[in-house]
């Protein structure tokens, strides 16, 4: 089950943290990999050794996927597409009075309009193949907001969702299923240089079964991309250890 074996996967922002977990994960499934980076060339040059150590191919090409341009050579460098992750994003510890315009702007850039530029070269690629996958990788706060601050990571969030949503519908005629995966609190070097140490501690007794770790969101990642969910799409799968229950 969940075998990738043959199929080609792009993971944006996976030279660390979440993105780094996933193109492991779908690797270890069997997938070729195209590792995307913007400032991290020593990470990305680390995670394509880790995935060759797997058996499996692994190329990086650096692109800021904010950026339509940067984006459209990226993908000019891609023939095959199967798998489509669109992981790349960041936050910022500010609430509503300290956001400035700017800080808005770069959120929803670096978060929400990567996803629609890299799913609109995607879904090209996918659409004569008649066959794809594309995953957002959205957040708990996507769902209920953030709890304190982060706005605009939370509208970055929640709008994923609605991209996913629409994509879905667009997608289905080609055989093409777009999915989303809501975190909650991982475990990332995101999530220390946002909270703080003492700040992760808190979080993580806040919530059911701890903190999650980037191994589970690379699970999630694998299914969504499999045979095995051919039928599911337009969904969001929420891995986040009971904390919508609380």
């Amino acid at each position: 089950m969940f075998d990738l074996t043959g199929k080609t996967a792009l993971v944006t922002g996976s030279s660390r943290g979440l993105g780094m977990g996933i193109a492991i994960a779908l690797a270890k499934a069997g997938a070729d990999i195209i590792i995307n980076y913007n400032n991290s060339e020593n990470r990305a040059v680390e995670v394509k050794k880790q995935i060759e150590e797997t058996g499996k191919k692994a190329r990086i090409i650096k692109a800021d996927v904010s950026d339509e341009a940067q984006v459209l050579h990226m993908f000019s460098q891609i023939d095959k597409l199967d798998i489509l992750v669109n992981n790349a994003g960041t936050s910022q510890d500010k609430d509503i009075f300290d956001i400035e315009l700017s800080d808005w702007d770069r959120i929803i850039k670096t978060n929400l309009t990567s996803g629609f530029l890299c799913s609109k070269a995607a879904m090209k690629i996918m659409r004569e193949q008649n066959h794809g996958r594309i995953i957002f990788i959205s957040s708990i706060v996507g769902e209920r907001g953030a709890l304190f601050g982060h706005i605009h990571y939370a509208a970055t969030k929640s709008g994923q969702l609605g991209i996913m949503k629409t994509l879905a519908r667009t997608g289905a005629q080609y055989n093409i299923t777009v999915n989303a995966i809501a975190p909650g609190i991982i475990e990332t070097e995101l999530l220390y240089e946002t909270h703080g140490k003492d700040g992760v501690r808190k979080l993580g007794e806040s919530i059911l079964m701890g903190l999650g770790r980037v191994e589970d969101i690379g699970a999630a990642a694998v299914y969504l991309a499999s045979d095995e969910a051919r039928y599911v799409t337009g969904a969001t799968l929420d891995v986040n250890g009971g904390a919508n229950i609380l």
